[in-house]
């Protein structure tokens, strides 16, 4: 299954990404979206892939091994709990396992070092499915949603609402600068962006306690959970100091009309967005979250390629 290291890609950062093949990944997003059902090619007919998650999840579970057997492969669902590596192996001893065994892995865990170093002693693509820094796949499908309503996201204001040191807050703000796009992250000063990832953003992000100003003109209204999976011991301070970041109706009455409201789900109704608003656009929720599916596929057939 090895192969030599500077000939694997991976796809653990958006940050780290290049702009081009971030637009190839959103293009192809598009055309295999159509294609579902028909693919004229399975890039991974005879594949064997890795899920190897340290976190729970729903929509990253599902897309990943649907969109893997559409693609013509086989997934292997590792929960960390029940392999070696939830009783202490190194994370590079496990990459070096499997990287023996199986064509690529998907790995969701808490550390963005961790991700890494597996995508480096196992040297076999790996995807970076969720760390408390980055959550490149579901950015993809973010955008591609955006870009499917609102034509593309080069010029658009996209504001980000609550939790803007959240793994989610940071890869738009990567994202900002590589397709050319104003950000802006309203939530409370203690959880905007860390001092190190302000300096590696690049592009137009503006960090702001002012919810009013941020909605207004925006393109994109988005939000995210107040308390992160690894922060429930914080979740009374969070949600005391969160209050007032809700996307609600007065909210969306600020932004452009036609504004889409998104939300990366699950979703806590009565916090970071209120019943009425999701319902009211849960289309788009909902479009969004399909977009996992055919963005991770636009991932894995760039991957291979």
């Amino acid at each position: 299954m090895r192969a030599d290291f500077l000939s694997v890609k991976h796809l653990l950062s958006i940050e780290k990404l290049p702009r081009a093949d971030m637009e190839k990944i959103l293009a192809d997003s598009i055309s295999i979206k159509k294609q579902r059902g028909n693919h004229s090619s399975l890039p991974l007919k005879s594949h064997i892939w890795a899920l190897v998650f340290s976190k729970s999840s729903t929509r990253t579970r599902v897309s990943f091994e649907v969109g893997i057997r559409e693609l013509g492969g086989e997934p292997i669902f590792l929960s960390a709990s029940e392999i070696q590596l939830g009783r202490g192996e190194p994370v590079k001893d496990t990459a070096r396992v499997l990287g023996r065994m199986v064509n690529g892995a998907i790995f969701r865990t808490y550390s963005q070092r961790d991700v890494e170093e597996f995508a480096q002693y196992a040297n076999i693509p790996t995807i970076n499915a969720l760390t408390d820094e980055e959550h490149p796949c579901q950015v993809f499908a973010d955008i591609l949603t955006v870009q499917e309503k609102l034509g593309p996201i080069q010029g658009k204001i996209v504001a980000f609402f609550g939790d803007g040191a959240c793994n989610m807050a940071n890869s738009w703000a990567f994202a900002a600068g590589k397709l050319d796009f104003e950000l802006r992250i309203a939530g409370p000063k203690d959880f905007h962006p860390s001092p190190d990832v302000r300096r590696r953003a690049s592009g137009k992000v503006i960090y702001t306690e002012d919810v009013k100003a941020a909605a207004v003109g925006a393109d994109v209204l988005y939000t995210d959970v107040w308390v992160s999976m690894g922060k429930e011991a914080e979740s009374t301070e969070r949600l005391k100091k969160m209050q007032g970041f809700q996307i609600n109706r007065a909210l969306v009455s600020r932004a452009k009309p036609g504004a889409l409201v998104m939300h990366c789900l699950p979703a806590h109704r009565g916090q970071e967005i209120d019943e009425e608003t999701f319902e009211a656009n849960a289309q788009t929720i909902f479009d969004q979250a399909e977009n996992r599916l055919h963005a991770q596929k636009a991932i894995l057939t760039w991957i291979v390629a």
